[in-house]
């Protein structure tokens, strides 16, 4: 399962990472902590900060630079009014997609 779970999750990272922040702000090393804790271990952290750059250059979270008491200050992520538009897209697809597939599983086809 390690290559096919690869590749899906390259296409739902950012919705997964978009619904983490709809729950509360978070900085990168909370957000790959969260997703490693919740079995996607071969995530690298280098995906998560890159895939955050994407969403801030988009316009879908708001980015705070709080200190830190170890290094350099910690950029906090938040979802705002436009990531939460484009959360909702993400999961009204994914339901469509889980429909449609699970539709196929069972063996039939939509009418």
């Amino acid at each position: 399962m390690g290559k096919q779970l690869t590749e899906l999750l390259k296409g739902t990272l950012e919705g997964l990472v978009l619904a983490i922040l709809a729950a509360r702000p978070a900085y990168g090393y909370e957000i790959t902590s969260w997703l490693r804790d919740q079995g996607f271990t071969d995530i690298a952290e280098g995906t998560v900060y890159a895939l955050l750059v994407r969403i801030e250059r988009r316009g879908l979270v708001d980015v705070e630079k709080v200190p830190s008491e170890k290094g350099p200050p910690r950029k906090v992520y938040a979802l705002n009014a436009k990531g939460r538009a484009y959360l909702e897209e993400f999961w009204r697809t994914w339901s469509f997609l889980q429909e449609r597939l699970e539709q196929l599983r069972e063996g039939g086809t939509q009418s």
